[in-house]
């Protein structure tokens, strides 16, 4: 029987398993991976949800660890057969420094693709992002790309600069020898902005909402199209990656894949919208309350601010010049490369998706009350 206790043979490593993706992805290979013996779920504050994992068949480690110390990594990779590492610092707002971001996504990966060689683990699948593409700062569009489509990636900002080094160095790792002598086989998954159940900024956008009257002012013209994807499907694809990887080695080793699903391509405000609204929220406006000169003049003065407080305090605004261009850019993703070479179809539909966001949200308005 595929589920017994005699087939339970692998061990799963998932990095940052406490976090928004983290905890979806813990979940679902608890629910579509009935190989699993043990999970092993490493970040830097363990979750109390975790405690109620550990009552089913599959062993639930929790390992409180920080992917910037190489020890702490390499203890938590040996004896696992895959790591899947979500652990990373997203921070587009300036709220952590250049450097605390490099150690995280940059050191971090590292000491992840050196821990899996030292100990002999041989599979890596890498939450990377589509902004190890774009938009760049240029606010050139792309429009329903996939991986092969030529695009000018320009990195300025700390964030997608640090995601971009970390994907070329678990890339550049596939074919690297493990402890054992075999080869280690990595991939990336590039998912577009990530929504759902316990997304941080969905929460920060209703509560704004909430503080203006149950008003939201248009900021961004709505002929800007972004690619958005459900937690539940980012989550999906990667269990479905790590298990394909052995067998398809030589197929999926080193490769990239944009993480997408059938969600509506709409701007950010509209997308967001879908969810907002049915908690009582409101978009004000056709077009743009603020001429874009004058939201580019704003977004450079909350720069100049942020340079100049940050020895004394955090100021950390949601508008800055590269939260502006990302938002102001179209930017979407049309590929089906992941169903090509793996068999990827959305496990959620866009109804559902759209469904348990609302629910989500519903219940943490009602549980705030």
């Amino acid at each position: 029987m595929a589920g017994s206790a005699e087939a339970r043979k692998l061990v799963y490593l998932v990095t940052g398993g406490c976090g928004f993706l983290g905890e979806h992805v813990v979940r679902m290979l608890l629910e579509r991976e009935p190989r699993l013996r043990e999970l092993r779920v490493f970040d830097l504050h363990l979750s109390p949800w975790l405690e109620e994992l550990k009552t089913g068949p599959v062993q639930v480690t929790g390992i409180q660890g920080d992917v910037s110390e190489a020890h702490e990594v390499a203890a938590a990779v040996s004896g696992a057969h895959v790591v899947i590492h979500t652990a990373g610092l997203v921070d587009v707002f300036g709220r952590a420094s250049p450097e605390t971001i490099y150690k995280v996504n940059v050191q971090g990966t590292q000491n992840v693709v050196e821990a899996c060689v030292q100990t002999g683990t041989r599979f890596l699948v890498y939450t990377s992002s589509m902004e190890v593409v774009g938009p760049n700062i240029k606010g050139h569009p792309f429009y329903r790309g996939n991986e092969d489509t030529p695009y000018e990636a320009v990195h300025e900002h700390p964030y997608p600069h640090s995601k971009a080094q970390a994907e070329r160095l678990v890339l550049e790792a596939n074919g690297r020898m493990v402890h054992g002598g075999l080869p280690l086989v990595t991939c990336a998954l590039r998912p577009t902005g990530i929504y759902g159940e316990g997304h941080q900024i969905m929460r920060d956008f209703y509560h704004q909402g909430l503080r203006l009257g149950g008003r939201l002012f248009r900021a961004i013209p709505a002929s800007v199209e972004h690619g958005r994807v459900y937690v539940g499907n980012v989550a999906w694809m990667h269990v479905l990656v790590a298990r394909e990887l052995e067998h398809r080695a030589a197929l999926m080793g080193g490769q990239v894949y944009f993480c997408y699903d059938k969600s509506p391509y709409k701007s950010y405000e509209d997308f967001n919208m879908e969810f907002l609204g049915p908690c009582g929220l409101r978009l004000v406006g056709t077009r743009p309350l603020l001429p874009y000169w004058l939201l580019v003049l704003l977004a450079t003065l909350n720069a100049l601010l942020q340079w100049l407080l940050r020895p004394l305090l955090l100021y950390a605004p949601l508008l800055n010049p590269y939260t502006l261009v990302v938002a102001n850019t179209t930017f979407t993703v049309s590929t089906n490369k992941a169903q090509r070479h793996f068999g990827y179809e959305p496990l959620f539909s866009w109804e559902d998706s759209r469904t348990r966001t609302i629910l989500w949200m519903q219940g943490m308005d009602s549980s705030a009350q």
